[in-house]
């Protein structure tokens, strides 16, 4: 729940952060290319990138358009009945996305969630 956002009011002295973009999951050193002695060396490598293809999540977040973006927000908002005007909703979210660097889903979604901690509303 921690990781989703899911915290009923965050306090205002705690920050949780969790990131990872890795997709070799098993450490592949130089050395191991020079000494490989793999008939097809592109075989060995895929073999090693194999537990995250067939095992790891991918997510693709997209961006979009300032006004896509903010349909999204406004319908979160409207969908979990967050009390907060139209105006200062949609400003909030355009800094939101300026500091995150970007417009998509998942960063309207994870204002919407800090918005409704800010407020002490649970999402469901």
């Amino acid at each position: 729940a921690v990781l989703e956002g899911g915290i009923e009011g965050s306090p205002d002295n705690v920050v949780f952060y969790a990131t990872s973009n890795r997709r070799h999951l098993m450490p592949r050193d130089m050395i191991e290319n020079e000494r490989s002695t793999a008939i097809s060396p592109s075989e060995a490598v895929e073999e090693k990138v194999s537990l995250s293809d067939r095992f790891g999540l991918w997510l693709g977040f997209h961006n979009c358009d300032q006004p896509t973006y903010l349909e999204m927000v406004e319908a979160y908002a409207r969908r979990h009945d967050l009390p907060l005007a139209p105006e200062a909703l949609r400003a909030e979210a355009i800094e939101w996305a300026v500091t995150r660097g970007g417009r998509s889903g998942r960063v309207a979604w994870q204002y919407i969630q800090e918005l409704a901690g800010r407020l002490g509303r649970t999402l469901e």
